[in-house]
This record gives structure tokens, sequence and C-alpha cells, in this order.
């Protein structure tokens, strides 16, 4: 399990998983990619495999996150999480609720949430959220019912709280530099990554500009 005294520096590059954009690829060896880019976070999010072939996707993922030593998360699925081992989840607002999943995953695991107000960051803090994705920062074909945020709305919801938020929705290297201004710890990520030709390098050159945008 992810120490979670180490969780603020983890979250600096948070790697999506989307299947789209696979091609003759696997995921494994996009992930794999990924990390020997400098992706610092990773979650699983396929919301079109069954369990069986979530359950295989996952324990893939989490044996090449743990060599990097990096924390694994699934996307909202609790009992896969608790059946590979995983580091914890992220869930939505519509998701299974933190609170309920704090209970079946225990105090040691890492539960993210996705939130877009500062009401729903104080119920998911209070909850046992331990960190926050919030956004969009642009619009995204990824997930467009996200909507976006204005870079006041990161500021409140970073101050209301006092655990890490991330950004999610929009992010890749021409819209990293926004973070500055947005009392972020990390950048959530998504086609920007997976979507790459040559992941490793899309991911590299990420690493960079964050490294550039906030502060260690």
């Amino acid at each position: 399990m992810f120490d979670k005294k180490n969780l603020k520096e983890a979250l600096r590059l948070y790697a999506v998983t989307d299947n789209a954009w696979l091609g003759e690829r696997t995921l494994a060896e996009c992930v794999a990619e990924a990390l020997a880019g400098g992706a610092t976070f990773v979650q699983l999010r396929d919301k079109q495999a069954d369990e069986a072939a979530l359950r295989a996707e996952a324990a893939e993922l989490l044996a090449l996150c743990r060599a990097a030593g990096v924390p694994f998360v699934v996307n909202d699925d609790v009992e896969t999480a608790l059946a590979v081992g995983a580091d914890g989840v992220h869930v939505g607002q519509e998701d299974m609720a933190c609170e309920r999943a704090r209970v079946l995953l225990g105090p040691d695991a890492i539960i993210g949430v996705s939130t877009q107000t500062v009401e729903q960051a104080l119920a998911a803090e209070a909850a046992g959220a331990d960190y926050l994705g919030v956004g969009g920062v642009r619009g995204t074909a990824t997930k467009p019912e996200a909507g976006v945020l204005a870079p006041e709305e990161f500021r409140a919801i970073a101050a209301a709280v006092d655990i890490p938020v991330v950004a999610i929705g929009g992010i890749d290297v021409e819209t990293v530099p926004l973070l500055a201004d947005l009392d972020v710890v990390g950048a959530a990520v998504v086609s920007a990554i997976f979507a790459a030709d040559d992941i490793e390098n899309a991911t590299r050159e990420l690493s960079r500009i964050i490294d550039e945008t906030l502060p260690a």
C-alpha cells in the first residue's frame, strides 16, 4: 500500500487511462510508457470492461505501478480495488459515496473525489477523501458533461479544504501553465498522454512543464 504521507507529491502528474486510443497497443504497454515518462499516479478508468476484464486490467497495471513506486487507484469500482489490492479508488458525485468507500477500503486506502463546488469539496473532505479532482480547466471530449470552472472557483475550493486539489479536464501542454493560478498541486491528464503517438515523450514533456509551473 502506498504511504499516504507522500500523496501530495504523487499527485503532480496523474495519468487517467482511456482505452479509446489504444489502437494496436495494449493498455499495459501504454501505462508502462507513461510511467517511464514520469507519471506519478495512475487511475484505471474503463467504463466498458466487464468485471473479469476490469480486474485483469487492474492487476496488470497495479504490478507496473508497484514496480515504479507509483500509487494506483481504480475509478469508481471499490470491489475491483479490493480484489486486486489497489491503493484505492476515485469516485465521482454519481458513484459510490466516499464515506461508504472509506468504510469498505479502510483508513490506509487512497480515496479521491471529483468535485466542482465548495459544498461538494467540503462534503468529500468530511466523508474521508484524501484528495479532490476539480475541473475542468478547459472543455474536453473525454467528459463533455463536466463543464469548465473559472480560476476563482478552483481557488475557492482549494482554500476551503485541507486536502490536496488536482486539476482535471482539458489539460495538455498548452493549458498546464494555467495551473499556476489555480492553487492546485498537480494535473490529472487523459488524452494528452494516452492519445499521443509517443506516450513516453508526451508524458515527459508534460512533466517538464508541470515542474516549471507548479512549486515543488
